[in-house]
């Protein structure tokens, strides 16, 4: 990670697709059995999504992926929450990223505002990841 992180300060942003296939085998590694998550007839006609929906834990996943490879070896995601809003859907992409609010020089604790968005620029998921910086000694 560099340069040292500032308030204010954007990490890299991340675009993210899921295919059928990710989505398939990321809800087999789950066990979840939803069907709105592979069942295409069912997502659109029973629950009237407009598509396969992709899994809310993912988004939490690809926050954190956010937040890791900005850090990379700098350190190291102490705590994650975040809630999925609005659904996104298999075909599109989507993309992750985050802001600095928060820096304790002293402790290397790092706390980030992150988030999920769509192509119309709507918030997926919201969040807030924190992070210890390893201190050069």
């Amino acid at each position: 990670m560099s340069p040292a992180p500032t308030v204010g300060m954007a990490i890299p942003q991340r675009q993210h697709y899921c295919d059928e296939v990710q989505q398939m085998l990321y809800n087999a590694s789950l066990w979840n059995g939803h069907r709105i998550h592979f069942d295409m007839p069912y997502a659109t006609e029973v629950e009237g999504y407009p598509g396969l929906v992709v899994a809310g834990p993912l988004m939490g996943d690809w926050l954190h992926q956010v937040v890791d490879e900005w850090l990379g070896d700098a350190g190291m995601i102490t705590g994650i929450e975040y809630s999925n809003r609005i659904a996104a859907y298999v075909g599109e992409t989507v993309t992750s990223g985050g802001t600095v609010t928060a820096y304790d020089e002293a402790t290397g604790e790092v706390t980030l505002e992150v988030f999920v968005k769509n192509e119309r620029d709507e918030v997926l998921t919201p969040g807030v990841i924190t992070a210890t910086l390893t201190l050069a000694s």
